[in-house]
């Protein structure tokens, strides 16, 4: 038999993972203070060894008289020695009569002054015995297996057939001892010692040696497992193993590259479902050979994946926690690098595989990475969760990130960065459940049970029935699409959190850097907010414009968000706002000229909502101040703000036809137009004409000059001033959006200037003035002028 195997079984590479570094290395200071015990113990045991076989052998005997000379008796024997001839003695004689002297005569020792004679020898018997206590060295026993062959069936018997073959340990604990032990190693190699005595040009040479080595492994290692994912899933253990590089020149790139390569390797290995745990029933259950081969796949691919994230999780802990490993291979300015490819690779993994397992989890890490003060990491979460919104139909994964930034929102008192907020203005909600009416809380009529439509209907018509709602069972299952009623439910709960989050924001922290994305986004989805609502909100909005603490945008935001509302769900509402028109008739002379002109687009929002959608409740001097303030606007800002402006002018005259009174000069009523008065009410715009349609007709844009002249006529629909069809049909946001000018171009493009000058001079009649004139043509036909020549 073989040695009796350790009941303790060796850690595996999965548990070494999952322990923390700290506690990786009290294991291995253990380990190695165990190991040199044994060893002080196996010195020991040899020493005593070695003393016993040489007192068997070498000791020589003791004395047996141990009595003490006087030192009289000690004298007169030196004087007897000196007074020998040593002539007559050889050496060899001398040496023989020393050692017979020292042998001790029975006759002469003193039994009452010496002890046992032997007393030494028992000990000289343990020590041997310790020796034969030693276990030995064993040859090691091949395990060998009998394996049972088919019998032979002979006429009168049968013959059993069997054959031994040894038993081979399995290549997975083979594996996992190696990987154990591979740190030991690592530590114990390090650098190859030739390494610090090359060259900067040598040492060069070697890293790109070593790194495109370790590529072409890394390489044929992920093709290995994307050609044949069901037989080479060890290989991902493999890989992923190489993501703890111990090679100081070359660790963080070949980190890099094994995320990245791994992360290919999955999205392209994962299935396009969820994979559930099975049950102990399930498990239990005898399937076919390629079924259970199919469930060993998929649950070490959600091991593996699940390792494989948690690596990724690890490395940016360990960056935001400025920890070092205990290894030092990578320095600590590289897990910043490091921690910005793992970040990559959960957004790519977070918008690639959002149907996969421990996609929540993918969410719950990067939503605080939203708020990272590093930019970049920060931009690059943002983009991924803005494609992730406007990505996700069904709305699951847009509700479980919602829910994060709002638990991570609150839990960091509202000090978040407002761009984690503007994200979420990507959110497709268009539907809603709002707040049922009275008429439908009132009890319907009931609805016949089974039992009284078997009556009511034949055998026939049953059967028809039934055949129906099984192949509409089908069609769903057919389109794998989920109801209009459960998407509307997850928007619907969605849309609440957020709306939650806002009003948080709107109570406690008003004058947060938070407040602009929260009036966006009161803004955006001020459509789907219930009238409930509405009458607080207002008092908070008007309270706010008032303060005066708001800039120009975050006025424009809170007015449109009140006509938003006003525009839709109350419009049934008996409400003229109009401090809000006094607002934004303030505000429209201040806006920005210059590049950044996007407040122009929360302008023409507005406008629509306020005076085209409400042009019921609006006034004809209200629509007039704001014509002709809208005119004057569209003097000094650029040419696309041009265009939209004075297409919603269009839009106005065509809703009030009376503004034509502004196109004569004649003044309609008493008073004068004031111009810096801020009440459109009381401005008496009826008094003053469109004289700024005159300068733009003169505009460098060939589009704003047609809207302009287009204005002058009175903005017919048809005729030599009517616009064409590609510019009537599109509204004032398209226009503003299609004549942008943020690529510096313009569009569309201007023609180049024709040249003036002339190859002659052209004598004609071009003087009014006939005398003139003839002087002229006489000087001209004069050959010889004298310009000296004076005139008395």
């Amino acid at each position: 038999m073989g040695p009796l195997r350790s009941k303790k079984r060796r850690p595996t590479f999965r548990r070494l993972l999952k322990t923390s570094g700290m506690k990786l290395e009290n294991k291995l200071k253990s380990r190695q203070l165990k190991q040199q015990n044994v060893a002080k113990k196996q010195r020991k045991e040899q020493k005593r060894l070695r003393q016993a076989m040489k007192g068997a052998a070498l000791q020589m005997p003791r004395p047996l008289e141990t009595y003490r000379k006087r030192p009289e008796e000690e004298d007169e024997e030196e004087e007897f020695l000196e007074s020998l001839p040593s002539d007559m003695m050889d050496e060899e004689d001398l040496k023989d009569m020393t050692a017979m002297a020292q042998k001790a005569s029975f006759i002469t020792r003193d039994l009452s002054a010496c002890g046992p004679v032997h007393s030494s020898k028992t000990k000289n018997a343990d020590v041997v015995r310790s020796y034969e206590k030693i276990p030995r060295k064993m040859a090691k026993m091949e395990e060998k297996e009998v394996i049972q062959l088919l019998p032979i069936k002979d006429k009168d018997r049968v013959i059993p057939r069997s054959i031994e073959r040894a038993v081979k340990q399995h290549e997975e604990e083979e594996e996992e001892e190696e990987l154990a032990v591979m740190p030991e190693q690592e530590e114990d190699d390090g650098v190859p010692p030739s390494y610090m005595e090359m060259t900067p040009e040598e040492r060069e040479q070697f890293r790109i040696q070593t790194l495109n080595i370790k590529k072409q492994r890394i390489a044929s290692m992920a093709s290995a497992i994307i050609s044949d994912p069901l037989n080479n899933m060890k290989r991902v253990k493999e890989l992923r193993g190489m993501m703890m590089e111990a090679d100081p020149s070359v660790a963080v790139s070949v980190r890099k590259m094994v995320m990245v390569s791994l992360m290919e390797v999955f999205k392209d290995i994962a299935p396009t479902y969820r994979i559930r745990h099975l049950t102990t029933a399930e498990k239990n259950t005898k399937v076919k050979k390629e079924t259970q081969q199919l469930r060993e796949f998929e649950e070490s691919l959600v091991s593996q994946y699940k390792f494989y994230l948690e690596d990724l999780e690890q490395t940016i802990k360990d960056w935001k926690q400025k920890k070092r490993k205990h290894s030092q291979v990578v320095s600590f300015q590289s897990y910043r690098s490091l921690a910005e490819v793992s970040v990559r690779c959960l957004c790519e993994l977070l918008l690639s595989m959002p149907h996969f397992n421990f996609h929540n989890n993918i969410i719950v890490v990067l939503v605080p990475l939203m708020n990272d003060p590093l930019k970049k990491v920060s931009d690059m979460c943002c983009d991924a969760f803005r494609k992730l919104f406007q990505e996700d139909r069904v709305g699951r994964a847009s509700l479980a990130t919602v829910r994060v930034i709002s638990g991570l929102t609150k839990s960091l008192n509202y000090n978040v960065r407002p761009e984690m907020l503007r994200t979420l203005l990507s959110l497709r909600i268009k539907e809603v459940e709002m707040k049922k009416d009275l008429e439908a809380t009132v009890p319907k009529a009931k609805f016949m049970t089974n039992k009284e439509k078997k009556k009511n209907l034949s055998r026939m018509q049953r059967k028809w029935k039934k055949a129906e709602e099984k192949l509409e069972k089908e069609l769903l299952e057919a389109e794998a699409s989920e109801s209009k009623e459960k998407k509307t439910k997850l928007h619907t709960e969605t849309l609440n959190i957020i709306f939650l989050i806002y009003f948080r924001i709107l109570k406690k922290a008003q004058r947060s850097v938070l407040l602009p994305a929260v009036l966006e986004g009161l803004a955006n989805f001020a459509h789907l907010i219930n009238l409930e609502f509405f009458d607080d909100l207002l008092d908070v909005l008007q309270n706010l414009i008032q303060s005066g603490n708001l800039t120009n945008r975050e006025s424009l935001y809170c007015i449109q968000t009140v006509f938003t509302i006003l525009s839709g769900q109350g419009d049934a509402l008996n409400i003229d706002p109009l401090n809000f028109y006094s607002q934004l008739y303030k505000i429209l002379l201040w806006l920005h000229a210059g590049a950044p002109n996007d407040d122009i687009i929360i302008v023409l929002r507005c406008l629509d909502a306020m005076l085209t959608r409400r042009r019921k409740q609006v006034t004809l001097q209200r629509a007039m101040a704001f014509f002709k303030r809208l005119s004057v606007l569209s003097l000094h800002v650029l040419p696309n703000a041009s265009v939209g402006i004075l297409a919603a002018n269009r839009a106005t005259m065509h809703s009030f036809p009376k503004c034509d009174f502004l196109l004569d000069n004649e003044i309609q009523g008493s008073g004068f137009y004031l111009m810096e008065l801020d009440e459109p009410e009381h401005c008496s715009a009826q008094n003053t004409a469109l004289w700024e349609l005159h300068t733009l007709q003169r505009h460098f844009h060939p589009v704003v000059r047609q809207f302009a002249g287009h204005l002058t006529h009175g903005a017919p629909s048809d005729g030599s001033a009517a616009l064409s069809m590609e510019l009537s049909r599109r509204s004032p946001l398209e226009l503003f959006e299609d004549y942008s000018v943020k690529n510096m171009t313009f569009n569309p493009s201007v023609a180049s200037p024709t040249s003036k000058r002339k190859d002659q001079f052209v004598v004609g009649t071009a003087l009014l003035d006939n005398r003139l004139q003839k002087q002229a043509d006489s000087i001209l036909s004069d050959a010889h002028m004298d310009f000296t020549a004076t005139c008395h």
